[in-house]
């Protein structure tokens, strides 16, 4: 078995204009104020890093990375959530996602995605760069809108949908596969890969890729009411980073997992801060260590109700504290005997 390694945080839900949080230094400074060991650097935030200077230059990789560590923290990993979701967009959600790209490709579909597909082999690049083996992102969806099938999907849609958003992502692997490092998606509603079912047909679409991984994320299961558990189970192998990030769900005799269009305070599902919600991160957490995860557990925090710094302050701590320190050795080990296959021959009758 192996040692998780944390606590570490997303930088993403606390960037600002307003300081520590618009500045990498002062935001890493911060960070480490607070108990953490590791920053998980998002890439749609420009004052946190150069995404295609990075790319090109180990150099200014080695100056963010001593920059951490000057203010006693290091960089875990890179994500392009925003990014990669634009890989794949429907039509009907054009407007909404034009504000994740730059503002000359808005309102052209085909070269916001051209742009996001660099965004993402940039990332290899700069992952690289940093000597980061893994990488966390979105897929982006093609047919999320038919999700809940009514009106009934036309036959064979769901499969062209994947071969389609395969032949998007192959390229995309490739470059990551040829750079060292692993894509992790992290299982979402909003994306074609949600759950466990959708990346397994992702899989099978992109020919079993290696570097095609999973981000886990427990809340996200919880309001869909997946087994986060059994997932760990059965998808262990592909489990390649880990955001700590609580959630609850409470139906009632008026709304449940689709939320009523309430906003996230109303809904039965909601995001909490560690510790306010449901999931069961002992569980969790013996469980990647049982599979040796040996990647960063990182704080995502996302809560309607408590106020961020509140969460990120009182993360560090649950996620020390939940760490398993694994053993080198069997606690009954004090009563065993050495291997002598003559005795063992005895002790089965056999001598």
């Amino acid at each position: 078995m192996k040692n998780i390694k944390g606590p570490a945080i997303f930088l993403a839900q606390f960037a600002s204009g307003e300081a520590p949080f618009n500045d990498f230094r002062s935001i890493c400074k911060w960070a480490a104020s607070l108990g953490y060991k590791g920053i998980q650097v998002p890439t749609f935030v420009p004052e946190f890093i150069d995404l295609e200077k990075a790319a090109t230059s180990k150099t200014y990789c080695d100056e963010l990375k001593g920059i951490a560590a000057e203010e006693g923290i290091q960089i875990t990993e890179l994500s392009t959530h925003l990014q990669g979701q634009l890989v794949a967009v429907h039509p009907a959600y054009n407007e909404l996602f034009d504000g994740f790209a730059p503002e000359e490709v808005h309102g052209k579909p085909k070269e916001r995605t051209e742009w996001a597909v660099q965004q993402l082999k940039y990332a290899a690049a700069a992952s690289r760069n940093m000597g980061i083996d893994v990488h966390g992102t979105f897929s982006g969806a093609l047919i999320w809108q038919t999700v809940y099938p009514w009106p009934q999907r036309p036959k064979g849609l769901v499969d062209s949908a994947f071969s389609e958003l395969a032949s998007r992502w192959k390229p995309i692997l490739d470059e990551f596969d040829d750079k060292g490092v692993d894509v992790c998606y992290e299982l979402h509603p909003g994306e074609d890969l949600h759950d466990g079912i959708t990346f397994e047909r992702f899989v099978e679409a992109v020919d079993g890729h290696s570097r095609a991984n999973i981000l886990y994320d427990p809340s996200h299961f919880v309001l869909q009411q997946l087994d986060y558990l059994d997932f760990i189970d059965i998808y262990h192998e592909r489990i390649r980073m880990f955001h700590v990030k609580d959630a609850e769900f409470n139906p009632t005799g008026r709304s449940g997992v689709y939320g009523g269009y309430q906003d996230w305070v109303e809904r039965p599902g909601r995001f909490r801060s560690l510790g306010d919600g449901q999931v069961d991160f002992k569980s969790i957490f013996t469980k990647l260590a049982r599979y040796n995860y040996d990647g960063w557990a990182v704080l995502e925090w996302e809560c309607a109700i408590k106020d961020s710094e509140q969460g990120a302050k009182e993360g560090a701590p649950f996620i020390a504290d939940h760490i398993i320190k694994v053993t080198e050795k069997a606690f009954d080990d004090f009563a065993g005997v050495e291997a002598d296959e003559s005795f063992n021959r005895k002790i089965m009758g056999l001598e």
